[in-house]
């Protein structure tokens, strides 16, 4: 995204670095992302929109070599380089790989250490640090893809997964649950479709409100649903360390809402889970919350 840009590598350095250093790395079936096919990447996107990111990256490398700037914004805090195609295509590629080996069996679940982030690209827009919507490429490619009935997207980042929403609103194969800080990024105008479960929640809420807002509002939507399949956005920018957001969360409050939604996969969905990175932009808490996050997922 460019010099001091918040999206930024050192960020899956951080986590790498934490699972080394607390020993969970040793425990871990580490995996190589594929890129995603153009056709897979369009369950989710249009044709244009995916033709567009690509031949912005192309357009970037002629322009570079005549001696011209090396990114291109599409908006005010989203930038393109000419690596950002293959970027996007292994970020949602990941996604898809997961989705696999969880079908599959090879794996009970899976976290995709992945940027860039997802749930801010809508069907026809990137915004937001967002290009691809890589949990509901995922989600919509366990539907068409695999044939399963019924899958579920639980999205905790402190920003609202707009694109997810207009992506998915009205399709009721798909339920969508989400808390997150509001008023604040994006300005958006919320759908009232009936598949979607939002809790916005005010500046400084901590941890146990949330958690008792999940307890109320989201845990009855999953049961209800009977997720065949879990996809979580997982931003941890809602830590308390993190100046992104304002709200009160530790990772103590990530590992309780991980527990609960593998309960939920437990019931339903054989425990199958597929989780992708969304936001986190204070190092330090990226990691501690992510290595969190994947303990519990682990068992560990």
């Amino acid at each position: 995204m460019g010099a001091g840009h918040p999206e930024c590598p050192m960020r899956l350095d951080a986590i790498e670095d934490r699972l080394r250093a607390s020993g969970l790395a040793d425990f871990l079936d580490h995996r190589d992302a594929t890129p995603a096919a153009l056709a897979d990447m369009e369950l989710a996107h249009g044709r244009m929109h995916l033709a567009a990111l690509r031949g912005l990256s192309d357009i970037l490398r002629e322009d570079i070599a005549a001696g011209g700037p090396p990114h291109f914004l599409v908006d005010p805090d989203t930038s393109v380089n000419v690596h950002s195609w293959e970027a996007i295509q292994v970020a949602a590629g990941a996604a898809i790989d997961a989705t696999d080996a969880v079908i599959a069996g090879e794996l009970t679940n899976a976290f995709c250490a992945v940027r860039p982030p997802g749930h801010h690209a809508m069907r026809d827009k990137a915004m937001g640090f967002c290009f691809v919507n890589n949990v509901a490429v995922a989600a919509k490619y366990a539907l068409e893809r695999h044939g399963l009935s019924r899958v579920a997207i639980i999205d905790f980042d402190v920003h609202h997964g707009n694109g997810t929403e207009d992506i998915v609103a009205g399709d009721e194969r798909i339920l969508m649950c989400s808390i997150y800080q509001h008023p604040f990024y994006p300005p958006w105008e919320h759908s009232n479709a009936g598949n979607l479960c939002n809790v916005p929640v005010p500046a400084y809420t901590r941890g146990m409100d949330i958690r008792e807002m999940v307890d109320m509002m989201w845990l009855p939507r999953l049961d209800a649903h009977k997720p065949q399949m879990l996809f979580i956005s997982a931003g941890f920018d809602g830590h308390r360390e993190d100046d992104m957001g304002q709200l009160g969360m530790v990772e103590a409050d990530y590992v309780w809402i991980t527990e609960r939604l593998m309960e939920v996969a437990r019931r339903h969905a054989k425990g199958r889970i597929v989780s992708c990175l969304e936001g986190g932009y204070e190092l330090s808490s990226l990691g501690r919350s992510v290595e969190a996050h994947i303990r519990t997922l682990a068992g560990l």
